[in-house]
């Protein structure tokens, strides 16, 4: 109980700091990361997060978070947790010179998709895909096939079968511009079919 010298305080039977208990599990949902493609042959960039229960709902709650006034051609998801990070280095110093040369025990069937970070405070884009046995492997993979000699602060690292994204033949489910297959909102005149309804029936 708390040792207040207020009796209001007592009455409320409050728990003081030694009988804490500890902290249950986490009371929201995991988090899943957002790439989103602006126009067709750039590449996905990291647009932010959101919470979800799997990787198909991240993908509509992401799709109605960072889509619906950009422009957007390509989305895709990845829970956080399936994301190897690198360690992130300073300004001037490349991760790659911190990684050892592949061999030939990196090699695997598995597809990795490898983002680059070129400078602290942008965002993380998709600089290619390389098959590798593991994460790890897929670094070195990457050393030997996409470092241009760029200074690459930090590296994020995901199997492809952990990504979800959309085919290529869903795209048209952002195609509100210009032949308006999908209306925005506002073409709905929602205001005006509720003034006119009152006004039918007042």
């Amino acid at each position: 109980m708390s040792e207040s010298l207020d009796p209001r305080v007592n009455r409320i039977n409050l728990v003081s700091k030694s009988e804490e208990h500890a902290s249950g599990p986490l009371d929201q949902l995991p988090t899943f990361e957002v790439f989103v493609q602006t126009k067709e042959g750039r590449p996905f960039e990291h647009e932010g997060i959101v919470h979800a229960t799997d990787n198909e709902m991240a993908f509509v709650f992401a799709k109605e978070q960072f889509s619906r006034r950009n422009m957007c051609t390509g989305l895709l998801t990845i829970s956080t947790a399936d994301v190897f990070v690198s360690p992130y280095m300073e300004n001037g110093q490349s991760i790659y010179d911190q990684i050892p040369s592949a061999t030939p025990e990196d090699d695997g069937s598995e597809e990795y998709l490898v983002f680059h970070m070129l400078k602290r405070g942008k965002q993380h884009k998709l600089a290619g895909v390389v098959s590798a046995k593991d994460h790890e492997a897929a670094a070195r993979r990457a050393k030997q096939e996409l470092d241009d000699g760029k200074t690459v602060l930090n590296l994020w690292i995901v199997n492809s079968s952990k990504v979800f994204q959309n085919d290529p033949e869903d795209q048209l489910i952002w195609n509100t511009l210009p032949e308006k297959k999908f209306r925005d909102a506002i073409a709905y005149r929602g205001a005006d079919k509720i003034s006119k309804f009152k006004e039918e029936n007042s």
